[in-house]
């Protein structure tokens, strides 16, 4: 898994969280909740997502966000560029995307930028907090991934686990 030259990362519950609940429960509880308009406003930054950003761009490595949105494509990505500029992370990311809401779309984005960039699949990789939306995604199209600790995902050792974001550092 070494020699990486790009990283793509999930969005909620991988870069940043909603304050109510943390890591208990699964980020997207947000998103159904009509009475929340301003989702940015009940999300918190991950605690080493700033400092692990930036080492990655100083060390020369692009960083990509997949972020699964159920809203329709223009207001998803109104919505997740709304939530890089309220972290001031624009600076940091190379492209953000809101991929679309079925379990494939991840890979899809991911073999699509690769080809864009003349990146080798070897590579990448995908850093999420999900098995479905973005571990098996990326490993389907033959990405390696890792998954962010959380109290409702499955501990399963045969999958790659980070505690922290700053642990993916340990893996390039």
């Amino acid at each position: 898994m070494k020699n990486k030259t790009i990283i793509f990362f999930d969005g909620d519950g991988t870069l940043w969280y909603p304050i109510k609940t943390k890591h208990t429960v699964k980020p997207h509880w947000l998103y159904k909740d009509v009475n929340i308009k301003d989702y940015h406003s009940h999300l918190m930054l991950i605690s080493t997502v700033e400092s692990t950003l930036k080492k990655l761009k100083k060390l020369g490595i692009i960083t990509v966000i997949l972020s699964t949105h159920p809203h329709e494509k223009v207001e998803a990505y109104k919505i997740i560029n709304k939530k890089v500029k309220y972290f001031n992370l624009g600076e940091l990311f190379t492209e953000v995307h809101a991929t679309r809401e079925y379990y494939e779309s991840k890979g899809e984005y991911i073999l699509e930028i690769l080809r864009k960039l003349k990146i080798p699949k070897t590579k990448a990789l995908m850093v999420g907090d999900n098995y479905l939306w973005d571990y098996k995604p990326a490993k389907k199209v033959g990405i390696d991934a890792l998954l962010v600790k959380s109290d409702y995902m499955k501990r399963d050792k045969r999958l790659k686990t980070v505690k922290n974001l700053s642990d993916i550092l340990n893996y390039l």
